[in-house]
């Protein structure tokens, strides 16, 4: 799916600023639904977990760590689940709705990893996280953007596929053995959670570091002055 470019005159110079219609309705509807979604399912999860902070033998329990109160969402054992199993569904129908919509549209050709994306990853890496220089933009998502993304797809999946485990596990008992069986599936769903939030702090980390217009785009899907396009003058024209 091509982005649309639209071009218009800049009010205090001479220069046409040029905007990419870069995220569709349906890329922005379900981004901002599923993080309503993720951050209730989150915080009610871990309100689950408080009732049994541990991943071993009930008796004698050990706890892995006592998750504060005010950070979890339910109140008890009971309100979790039922916050829980609510937006399991939202979670769900959103994911789904993204994904279909990313397969039918061909949008997602702009942010899958793809094997020529492997090289560009260490050298973002290295402007990220070592302030070396920034390689040129030519597309709307760089290489290490990319591996986050689809890493985050896969992740969503996983969620879904331990989460179901531990809601049914005599119905879904088939799901649970590639994983190692029921008694790790809530392990796995613990790990994938964290390895979620890593994400989500990375991603921010990036909303920052590529500035307003990016956030902005996220908004109204526009994005003014994209890097990746070049600037057009009006003696150009």
């Amino acid at each position: 799916m091509q982005a649309e470019v639209v071009e218009f005159e800049a009010a205090k110079n001479r220069e046409l600023v040029q905007a990419v219609y870069e995220h569709p309705w349906a890329v922005r509807f379900a981004h901002w639904v599923n993080a309503v979604a993720l951050f209730v399912m989150v915080g009610s999860g871990l309100q689950i977990f408080r009732a049994f902070p541990s991943f071993g033998a009930k008796i004698p329990e050990k706890d892995l760590f006592n998750w504060p109160k005010a950070f979890a969402i339910g109140g008890w054992l009971g309100g979790g689940l039922q916050w829980h199993l609510s937006f399991m569904w939202i979670y769900l129908a959103t994911g789904v709705f993204y994904l279909g919509y990313e397969i039918f549209s061909g949008n997602y050709r702009q942010v899958l990893f793809v094997p020529s994306d492997i090289r560009g990853v260490w050298r973002m890496a290295k402007h990220y996280f070592l302030f070396g220089p920034k390689p040129p933009d030519t597309e709307a998502y760089n290489p290490l953007q990319k591996l986050a993304y689809t890493s985050a797809i896969s992740l969503g999946v996983l969620s879904v596929w331990t989460g179901l485990v531990i809601w049914k596990p005599v119905q879904f008992s088939w799901l649970a053995w590639p994983m190692g069986g029921f008694h790790l599936a809530r392990l796995w769903h613990f790990l994938v959670m964290w390895a979620i939030l890593f994400f989500l702090l990375g991603h921010l980390v990036m909303v920052v570091l590529h500035g307003w217009n990016n956030f902005m785009s996220m908004l109204t899907g526009w994005k003014k002055d994209p890097e990746y396009i070049p600037v057009v003058s009006r003696s150009d024209k």
